[in-house]
C-alpha cells in the first residue's frame, strides 16, 4: 500500500487537537504532520464512547484492512481525505453529484467539527462516512495505545456529532500508519479499517496530467483510488476528477464503496 505521508501538514488541527489530546493521554504529546483551515479548539474528551454510545449496541466488523470494492471485480472506490473544506468540499460534492457517483469521505475530527453542515451535505449526498482521527498524526503507529484510542474515538465522536447521529463505517489511518491494536479498536466500533490501492499523490500538485495518469496506470493494482479535498489547493484534485470519472464509465468500472 502506498503511502501519502508529507510534512507540514495540518498545523491547525494539530493546534485544535492539542486541547483534546493533552486531558485525554496526560503527558503524551505529538508532532502531528498536517495542517487545516480549523482554527478553533475542540472541546476535551476521555478516550471513550460517550455514555449514550456506550448504550447504543454497534456491530463488529472486520479488522482486516479493507481494499475491495462492494461492486465486485470491476467496482471503484472513490475515497475523499482530509476534510471537509469550506473552500473545495462543496466543489467535490458537486462535481461528483453531476458525475452521479458516490464516495467516500475520510474526515479529520476537528475539521468535522469545524464545519458540521459540510459533514450534513456529505450525508445528504448519499457518501460514506470514515474517520481519520482527530488531527491526522501520521505516526499514529508510534504511539501509545491510550494515544490511538483518544485520536480514533474522538474523531468518531466529533464525526458522528457534526453528522447529526450518522457514525463513520470506515478507520483510515493518516499515512497508512495502522497497528493492531488501532485495526481492532476501529472495528470494535463498526469501523473498518480502510486502505487504498491507487495514490494519486494530488497532495504534491503534481499536475492535472500527472493525476490521471496515475489513476489510469494503477487502477488494475486495485479498486480504492485516494483524493483529497482539503491540505491546501484542491485545483488540481477537481480537473483531474473531471477526467478520471468519465474515463472510468468509458472502461467498464462502476461506482461504490470499499467492502465492510
Amino acid at each position: 500500500m502506498a503511502s501519502h505521508k508529507r510534512m507540514g501538514w495540518h498545523s491547525r488541527v494539530l493546534a485544535a487537537a492539542l486541547g483534546v489530546t493533552a486531558l485525554a493521554v496526560g503527558t503524551s504529546m505529538w508532532t502531528a504532520q498536517a495542517d487545516s483551515a480549523g482554527g478553533r479548539q475542540p472541546a476535551a474528551h476521555a478516550s471513550a464512547p460517550a455514555a449514550g454510545d456506550r448504550n447504543q449496541k454497534v456491530a463488529k466488523v472486520s479488522e482486516e484492512i479493507a481494499h475491495a470494492s462492494d461492486r465486485g471485480a470491476r467496482g471503484v472506490n472513490i475515497t475523499i481525505d482530509d476534510g471537509p473544506d469550506p473552500a473545495w468540499t462543496p466543489q467535490v460534492l458537486q462535481l461528483l453529484k453531476d458525475s452521479g457517483v458516490k464516495a467516500t469521505f475520510c474526515m479529520v475530527g476537528t475539521q468535522a467539527q469545524e464545519y458540521p453542515d459540510l459533514v450534513k451535505a456529505v450525508v445528504a449526498g448519499g457518501h460514506r462516512l470514515c474517520d481519520h482521527t482527530v488531527s491526522h498524526d501520521t505516526t499514529m503507529d508510534t504511539k501509545s495505545e491510550a494515544y490511538q484510542s483518544q485520536q480514533i474515538l474522538d474523531a468518531e465522536r466529533m464525526i458522528t456529532k457534526a453528522s447529526g447521529g450518522v457514525r463513520p463505517q470506515y478507520y483510515r489511518a493518516p499515512g497508512g500508519a495502522f497497528t493492531p491494536y488501532s485495526r481492532h479498536l476501529a472495528a470494535s466500533r463498526g469501523m473498518r479499517p480502510l486502505g487504498w490501492n491507487v495514490d494519486t499523490k494530488d497532495f504534491e500538485h503534481p499536475g492535472v496530467e500527472t493525476i490521471v495518469a496515475t489513476v489510469k496506470s494503477e487502477i488494475a493494482d486495485g479498486p480504492t483510488i485516494l483524493f483529497h479535498d482539503a491540505g491546501g489547493d484542491r485545483a488540481q484534485t477537481l480537473a483531474a476528477l473531471r477526467e478520471v470519472l468519465p474515463w472510468l464509465k468509458e472502461q467498464g468500472y462502476t461506482f461504490g464503496f470499499p467492502v465492510r
